[in-house]
């Protein structure tokens, strides 16, 4: 099977939020396979209009009311947005400080929009084929936080480990929340759900919240099927045959006996042959696989060292800093590569960061992410792209956008970049000794970096080894990290 990329949870101005929506398709439709544009459409339970809670009643009913009198209209775009390059799904939004905030996710195009008090409400009264998905699930129970309690596998095949939220995979995972509904909470965290005996798949998505689907570093999803369309992107979904990452697109497969992830397996006495592979996109940290949420072997990254035999290389090129908060800075950028040839380039594009609306935003930038960052060409020997930064939120918060470069060469393969008319250039096994970074202009400059070049022994591996002692209700997964702090999750096998 394939891996698609998709972002099936992002808002824009359809409901609150900012930025058009046809800006968004087209963001999408540059860096991701699949996406779904998800319009805040009710929250049953919401709290009483106060003067403390004036503003965000005021602001999740204007938003509500937005996507209601324009449903027909966005239902309408998104079905005309599917295609060969990006395929479409229809899709709103619940909140619910009972139940979590879900989402409503269909492949049909006559989704209604309906209004009802429980995400199974929703899926059995919609008439068309559809999931329920949870997200940011580790906030407080009862404060828009999961409801183990009234979780529905049936209802809710899907669950968001990792958003621009943070990551609700455990108490101790990589980024913690810190948005102002709280905190991650322990008692509401994925672990905590396979604990309980639920089968679901894990996605990825930005939330992001001014149209720009697969913002880079906000969360992403991969499917693993047969073709890139969307019967069979949700064929994958519905049998969850899926896995998060937190920006980079690291490949994974994870199968026992041939079932792959997602599987639920009758238990027999033969032994489990468990076989894994990881394509990272930098150093792997580690990769480890867990059985009923305990390591049992761990791929350590400090072992994996450049061999003189390979012939693959992963080189990124990072664009952006400076100090233009409100207008983009342009990039346009080629790298050419002699004695050797380009496999593939993956686009890692953010846009302008907005995790929700404040009382001091408006919401009429409908063209706050109209961003051209795009792949303009891949060849054998030269790649070319363009892209618009901005200045860093904070020393913690880059805006910066990237690519990915994944050279077949030799450590003399030469590359000659050229970044808005700065040429350079280095062979492979003087950019695996160092990366450099040069500026735009004298001072609080745009800049850009060519990272350290990544030999294939530090990115890739592929094993197999047995577990002999498996038992009726035992489930396995698999975590991966990388020395950039990126991490992929991926489903479980249970045998049940």
């Amino acid at each position: 099977m394939n891996t698609y990329w998709g972002d099936i949870h992002n808002h824009c101005g359809i409901t609150y939020g900012y930025g058009a929506l046809d800006n968004a398709l087209t963001a999408a439709k540059n860096q991701l396979d699949f996406c779904a544009v998800t319009g805040h459409a009710m929250w049953p339970d919401m709290h009483e209009r106060t003067e403390e809670t004036a503003f965000v009643v005021d602001f999740h009913n204007r938003g509500f009311k937005k996507l209601k009198d324009h449903w027909p209209e966005v239902r309408s775009a998104v079905a005309d947005g599917n295609s060969e390059e990006l395929v479409t799904f229809q899709a709103y939004e619940m909140h619910s400080s009972h139940y979590g905030d879900h989402h409503l996710v269909s492949p049909d195009d006559t989704l209604p929009l309906i209004y009802r008090s429980s995400p199974q409400e929703l899926k059995d009264d919609c008439r068309c084929r559809s999931v329920t998905v949870a997200h940011h699930i580790g906030y407080t129970p009862g404060y828009r936080g999961i409801n183990w309690d009234e979780f529905d596998e049936s209802v809710t095949p899907l669950v968001e480990v990792c958003s621009k939220h943070g990551c609700a995979m455990n108490e101790t995972a990589a980024y913690p929340y810190y948005h102002n509904m709280g905190p991650r909470d322990s008692r509401n965290t994925v672990y905590e759900g396979l604990r309980r005996g639920y089968h679901f798949g894990f996605t990825g998505s930005t939330d992001h919240h001014a149209g720009y689907p697969g913002s880079y570093g906000d969360g992403k999803m991969a499917v693993l099927t047969d073709k890139k369309d969307r019967e069979s992107i949700w064929d994958a979904m519905i049998n969850r045959r899926t896995y998060a990452v937190t920006g980079d697109r690291i490949l994974c497969t994870f199968d026992i006996n041939g079932f792959v992830m997602g599987s639920i397996v009758k238990p027999t006495s033969a032994p489990r042959e468990i076989h894994y592979s990881v394509k990272a996109c930098y150093p792997i940290d580690k990769i480890v696989i867990y059985k009923n949420l305990e390591p049992i072997h761990i791929t350590e990254g400090l072992f994996l060292k450049p061999d003189k035999a390979d012939t693959r290389f992963k080189v990124r090129v990072e664009t952006g800093w400076g100090n233009n908060k409100d207008e983009p800075y342009r990039f346009t950028c080629t790298a050419h590569v002699d004695d050797g040839k380009i496999l593939d380039i993956e686009p890692c594009f953010r846009g302008r960061s907005v995790l929700a609306p404040s009382a001091e935003e408006d919401d009429s930038q409908d063209e706050i992410n109209k961003l051209d960052n795009r792949i303009l060409s891949c060849q054998d020997n030269v790649a070319a792209w363009q892209c618009e930064t901005f200045k860093n939120l904070s020393t913690l918060h880059p805006q910066t956008s990237a690519v990915i470069l994944e050279i077949e060469g030799t450590p003399e393969t030469t590359i000659r970049f050229d970044i808005n008319g700065r040429t350079n250039s280095r062979t492979i096994g003087e950019l695996m000794t160092a990366g450099f970074s040069g500026h735009m202009k004298p001072y609080h400059s745009q800049a850009y970096k060519v990272h350290t070049a990544v030999s294939a022994s530090q990115y890739t591996v592929e094993k197999t080894f047995t577990d002999v002692n498996g038992a009726a209700g035992d489930f396995y997964h698999m975590e991966v990290s990388q020395l950039n702090g990126h991490w992929a999750y991926v489903t479980p096998v249970w045998f049940q």
